[in-house]
């Protein structure tokens, strides 16, 4: 089957399609036969040697939507069934940028009804990230928020998340983007303009870091995206950060959702598996809105 992997470290140009062996799934997981897969910029990321590995051959690609081919023992996911999955790892021999995957079944879901799967393939990652987040932060209805990068992939999905659960939500974003993030539910916008202290808390999809901090009240609650990064506490605010992990049954939560129409999900381009590194050089010009996806 073909795979897209990286055995060096560089731009979208290290990116190659090669021909490996089938995965065969153990007890407790599936094999899955790849329908949509998204590109993040974790996968740059990977792509880079950000994660390490080097000398080793490392396989692309977290999210995949699809339909179960093959179970391993002690599975009550069963051949044909539809589903989407988060493989998480940054330093794995095959990632879901293949024909094939195989993936835990606790790590398993089954995909949206209303969306096909190009469009559910946009969901794991980016999704669980987003509710993960929020729940760190632990906010309650009629509390404020203010999300930072409201306008991509993980914060879109805050922005409806937090304004599903009743919070007041801001949103920063370009100008240009104020129509999309009013449509996902933001009750106000900005471009960067915003008092110290006059939010309850902060989740920082932009990473803009200690600035972000500042606009947080004493006491109140901020989190970040990427591990290791947040920046020092202050004023008695509750820092974090989120570093996902894959959970079927929040997964699924998530699926039904995008059925009941609270989750949205945005495919800016897709590309043959064999455009790979097509895909990564347009995910490195930035500006894209929604995801790139994958499609054996």
């Amino acid at each position: 089957m073909r795979a897209v992997v990286v055995t060096t470290f560089g731009g979208p140009e290290v990116v190659r399609v090669v021909q490996t062996e089938m995965p065969e799934p153990a007890a407790r997981q599936v094999r899955i036969k790849v329908a949509g897969a998204a590109l993040n910029p974790v996968d740059a990321g990977v792509r880079a040697g950000v994660f390490g590995g080097a000398g080793e051959r490392i396989g692309l690609g977290w999210d995949v939507a699809g339909t179960v081919d093959a179970t391993g023992a002690a599975t009550s996911w069963s051949v044909g069934d539809e589903v989407v999955a988060l493989h998480y790892g940054p330093v794995k021999p095959l990632g879901t940028h293949a024909e094939y995957v195989v993936v835990d079944t606790d790590a398993v879901a089954r995909a949206p009804r209303s969306v096909d799967a190009v469009a559910a393939a946009t969901l794991p990652l980016n999704a669980l990230t987003a509710v993960q987040a929020l729940d760190l932060l632990e906010l309650t209805p009629g509390q404020s928020l203010l999300v930072t990068g409201a306008a991509g992939a993980v914060g879109g999905f805050a922005v409806q998340l937090a304004a599903y659960r009743g919070v007041s939500v801001t949103a920063l974003a370009r100008e240009e983007d104020a129509e999309l993030v009013r449509s996902l539910g933001a009750s106000s916008f900005t471009t960067g303009a915003v008092e110290p202290g006059s939010v309850d808390a902060v989740l920082d999809a932009a990473l803009l870091g200690e600035r972000a901090l500042e606009w947080v009240r004493d006491g109140g609650a901020f989190v970040g995206l990427i591990p290791h990064t947040a920046p020092a506490p202050v004023r008695g605010v509750r820092v974090g950060e989120v570093q996902v992990s894959p959970d079927g049954a929040r997964l699924a939560e998530l699926a039904e959702l995008v059925d009941q129409g609270v989750l949205t999900l945005r495919v800016a381009e897709t590309y043959s598996l064999d455009e790979a590194p097509k895909a990564h050089a347009r995910l490195a010009e930035g500006g894209v809105r929604g995801r790139l996806v994958l499609v054996p």
